[in-house]
């Protein structure tokens, strides 16, 4: 399967001044599928360490973890060679051995010429940081996300209709009727499919929106393994329940993360490391609320309010029990939860555009999905489960900060009409 990551690894391995790479990012999501295709495809030869499931490895950094020591007893215990400019060295689920995420320092320090790469699945809560130091400004970085939409249309065969929906993006020219009504339908699809590559691998092979559950239910059971394996018991209990809690919080009419919706009497001080812990591992997205639409919008955030949204939106379909069947007849059905599906999904989008997640709201008057900064720009942007776009809300904001353009994310085709860019679902990708 095709992946975005694949031409920033390129690019890295290009870099004269290239570090030890490390690729955050949750579980599932294709980390070691793409740095592994990565390293059979642009080095003759990789050496592939999990310090997860392969346990007496670990032990060879318990002791000098110079590259000088490193490299000869990896070499003994993989049976394989590691040259410098020829070899991809890749560790990975970095996260089970502090002192295999400290040895990066020293590749960066004693021995730049090899090309190594880490990655991780809850670098943010696995590492102990009080009793081991983050190689800070000796890694480079990359975040890896779930399949977004263009790369859902890349795995379908899809690809002309990804072309072709960038092209019309850049013209802001409307795709054309049968191609839109398709794009809608892919669209939709993802909804249900999400973008974590094993349930798209299940539905390509078995072209059914039932056996897919058996993988997001094996992800879950994964996720909350995880929150067992590295956090305290009353910490995991409490990340489970507000990891639960997502789709009722999401569908509130006011989607404001509320504690006491998690249990009554819930509060910041009870619940708020929870919070962080579902964040740093990646299978939560924050969304925090400005007060004022002001450059730099990051100055005026307001700490105490925020949404939260699943970092995937078939999850978030299966997690809620959304039956297929109405996300696949009508995105305009009454169903008010499709709204929380199509806002869940943009938040998903903008995160793997690097695009940060604010919100606006004016009391209990109007609210703006999400706000922009777009260089100098601060622009808002609204998201329209179906084709019915009217809303006061867009006009407000605009007038207050003199917003010299909107966008309104909808089923409606492309277009540019009274300074508002008309963007469908299935072309977010593009902004």
């Amino acid at each position: 399967m095709k992946r975005k990551i694949t031409t920033a690894l390129k690019e890295w391995k290009q870099s004269k001044a290239r570090k030890p790479l490390l690729v955050n990012g949750a579980r599932q999501i294709g980390k070691t599928y793409s740095i592994n295709e990565f390293g059979k495809t642009d080095f003759s030869g990789i050496v592939y360490i999990n310090l997860e499931t392969n346990p007496v490895i670990k032990t060879v950094f318990e002791g000098n973890i110079e590259p000088a020591t490193l490299i000869p007893m990896l070499e003994s215990h993989t049976d394989k060679r590691i040259i410098a400019g020829e070899t991809l060295l890749f560790f990975d689920e970095i996260q089970a051995s502090e002192r295999a995420l400290l040895s990066l320092k020293y590749f960066c320090e004693m021995a730049p010429q090899y090309h190594v790469v880490a990655a991780g699945s809850l670098l943010g809560v696995a590492v102990n940081r009080e009793k081991y130091s983050f190689p800070v400004g000796k890694v480079d970085e990359l975040n890896m996300y779930p399949f977004d939409f263009e790369e859902f249309l890349w795995a379908f065969g899809k690809d002309k209709l990804a072309e072709e929906i960038r092209s019309c993006y850049s013209e802001m020219a409307p795709l054309p009727k049968p191609l839109h009504q398709l794009a809608l339908e892919m669209y939709n699809h993802y909804c249900i499919i999400g973008g974590m590559p094993a349930v798209i691998s299940d539905f390509l092979e078995h072209n059914s929106f039932l056996t897919i559950k058996n993988p997001q239910s094996l992800i879950l059971n994964e996720y909350i393994a995880d929150m067992a394996k590295y956090a305290a018991n009353t910490t995991a209990m409490k990340i489970r329940s507000c990891y639960n809690s997502i789709p009722t919080q999401l569908a509130k009419e006011n989607r404001k993360f509320q504690y006491k919706v998690v249990q009554k009497g819930g509060t910041a001080s009870i619940f708020g490391e929870a919070i962080e812990w579902l964040q740093s591992a990646g299978i939560a997205l924050k969304c925090q609320k400005i007060e004022h639409a002001l450059i730099p919008i990051k100055a005026y955030q307001d700490f105490s309010d925020f949404k939260l949204y699943m970092s995937d939106v078939g999850m978030l379909t299966m997690h809620s029990g959304l039956p297929a069947q109405m996300i696949l007849t009508s995105i305009e059905a009454d169903n008010t939860f499709m709204g929380v599906i199509a806002e869940n999904f943009v938040a998903q989008s903008f995160t793997a555009n690097s695009i940060p997640l604010f919100y606006w709201k004016s009391g209990d008057t109007a609210e703006i999905d999400f706000v922009i900064q777009h260089d100098e720009h601060v622009v808002p942007v609204e998201v329209k489960k179906g084709v019915r776009t009217r809303s006061g809300s867009m006009a407000l904001f605009s007038k207050k900060y003199n917003s010299r353009f909107a966008i309104r994310i909808s089923q409606k085709n492309l277009g540019f009409e009274n300074d508002i860019k008309s963007v469908p679902l299935y072309a977010v990708h593009c902004i």
